[in-house]
């Protein structure tokens, strides 16, 4: 069995990848860029290939019996190009990194820790118990509000009931009622939504109906005070407008670790956004990077194979997005 790891993405995966098989396999690890024709023999010959992106335009895997994106987002897949002989999955693991990231942004604002230790270096004692004027925030009775009740969503609300919070959800299908959820809304009905909550986390999966979900009416229906996190995909937030609504003041600030553009292998200094977000004070940037932790390759890295070794045995995989033929 060939195992192919195709672009930078994919390959973080391969290392001690082998260690996670009972069978017999060769794996190789390929570049982005398929430019030389033994990396496209390579390719075309792979009888399992772990990558974020296929098209008609790379060498035509015939023998392919799995696909698997080492990710949950696979909307640069084309899947109809692919052979029918394959299935393709994704997988998850990423949404405790992600619980984490949200929940280490929501504690930055209302714990002022770096500020307390900067001003206390000084001889600043400007948080000091005993004086009114000198209290800072705290996260317990706010409400976060969760557009998106997938993986990411669920893990989010396990850590804000941990923290008191009220927790409010915005899903495309009816949420089963649960002790993590105070209120829930559909994603055709969000007027509500928008305006209930202090924090809103959006994880949705960006498809044709998700795209720029997040809007300018959305905005103006958010509270003033109301802070916008997306750990999803960048359009599903509309561009102009989230940049509109933190330079206005529309609302108080925004965390964004997914963007609007990327830069392609080995280049340097690409903005992420055709806007200057990059000039805001209301707004934490960086670079799609909460998911991206030790504990979520480890993860992936046991899904792939477990649904390698599936498919040897004839069992049904799991996180199945395509069936094969």
């Amino acid at each position: 069995m060939l195992i192919v790891f195709h672009g930078e993405n994919a390959s973080s995966f391969s290392p001690g990848f082998a260690g996670l098989l009972d069978v017999d396999a060769k794996i190789a690890v390929l570049p982005d860029e398929l430019s030389s024709e033994a990396d496209r023999r390579t390719y075309a010959a792979a009888d399992v290939i772990v990558g974020t992106k296929y098209s008609g335009t790379l060498p035509t895997p015939a023998k392919l019996s799995l696909f698997h994106v080492p990710g949950a987002g696979y909307d640069a897949v084309d899947l109809e190009a692919l052979p029918a002989s394959a299935a393709v999955c994704n997988c998850f693991g990423h949404e405790q990194a992600i619980a984490e990231y949200v929940m280490a942004a929501l504690l930055a604002r209302h714990v002022p820790l770096a500020d307390a230790d900067s001003r206390l270096r000084q001889g600043d004692w400007r948080y000091w118990a005993g004086a009114a004027e000198r209290v800072h925030d705290e996260l317990a009775g706010r409400t976060i509000g969760l557009l998106g009740f997938g993986h990411i969503g669920k893990a989010i609300a396990t850590r804000a009931k941990a923290f008191e919070m009220t927790v409010h959800v915005a899903n495309r299908s009816p949420v089963v009622a649960s002790p993590l959820l105070d209120r829930s809304f559909l994603l055709n009905d969000l007027g509500g939504f928008w305006e209930s909550a202090d924090f809103i986390v959006v994880s949705v999966p960006l498809t044709d109906g998700t795209a720029g979900i997040v809007g300018a009416e959305a905005f103006k229906a958010m509270k003033p005070s109301a802070v916008v996190f997306n750990v999803g995909r960048g359009p599903t937030i509309d561009e102009a407008a989230l940049y509109e609504a933190l330079t206005a003041g529309r609302i108080a600030g925004a965390v964004i670790d997914t963007w609007y553009q990327y830069p392609k292998p080995g280049e340097n200094g690409v903005l992420p956004s055709r806007l200057p977000f990059h000039e805001l004070t209301n707004v934490v940037m960086t670079p799609h990077m909460s998911g991206w932790t030790h504990g979520t390759i480890r993860r992936r890295q046991k899904t792939i194979a477990d649904n390698i070794l599936r498919g040897v045995r004839g069992e049904p995989l799991v996180n199945v997005v395509r069936q094969r033929a």
